[in-house]
């Protein structure tokens, strides 16, 4: 078993008209014996930009931390939020000097831009970037959840649309996965602000 799959994760986050979503499970694991049902994957970075992290809990706690740091650090330098764009960037070079000892995380990163517009983003945990410009998928299950995204995915699909797509989406797939499921959440990111649900899932 890959040390990226030793605690289970499903993440996706998917672009519709205005709005962006981004989900994931709750379930954190030791391989097979569950731990919590729980445990937070999705962090809000600013209103209009969020990252999910899958991968080893610790590291993905201990990125999140960092992550918060260094955009306090760009909002006291710069007196501005951080956009997806420079955020992607400055997670993809944290992730490269860590190359010989790396985070065992692969984040996926969704936002709104300048413009309003969707932005999706995914990396390896070395920080090799994958923009998209429909849907971008991390954890055990990518297979399952690029099956279902493919699926149930269309353009300019309304916020209600996205989250209920999200949703269908991530709990098909983890049912499917022993790694990752125990319900999850969904956060649709619009103008307007951040909506945010919670998923039940099935508890086995």
């Amino acid at each position: 078993m890959s040390i990226l799959e030793y605690n289970g994760a499903a993440i996706i986050a998917m672009s519709g008209k205005d709005c962006v979503g981004i989900a994931s499970d709750n379930r954190l694991g030791i391989q097979y014996q569950t731990v919590a049902m729980d445990f937070k994957k999705i962090f809000k970075m600013n209103d209009k930009l969020f990252v999910g992290l899958a991968g080893l809990a610790s590291d993905v706690q201990t990125l999140d931390q960092l992550l918060r740091f260094r955009m306090n650090l760009y909002e006291l330098r710069e007196e501005r939020e951080m956009t997806p764009a420079v955020f992607t960037n400055l997670l993809s070079n944290m992730l490269y000097e860590k190359r010989f000892g790396p985070y065992f995380c692969e984040p996926v990163i969704a936002g709104l831009d300048e413009k309003g517009e969707p932005h999706l983003s995914t990396m390896d945990l070395i920080g090799a970037q994958a923009a998209s410009k429909d849907f971008v998928v991390a954890g055990t299950c990518d297979g399952n959840l690029y099956g279902m995204c493919e699926t149930l995915w269309k353009p300019d699909l309304e916020k209600e649309e996205l989250f209920e797509t999200l949703a269908q989406a991530l709990l098909a797939s983890v049912d499917r996965d022993a790694l990752s499921g125990w319900g999850g959440v969904v956060h649709i990111i619009t103008k307007d602000g951040v909506i945010s649900r919670e998923l039940k899932g099935r508890q086995d």
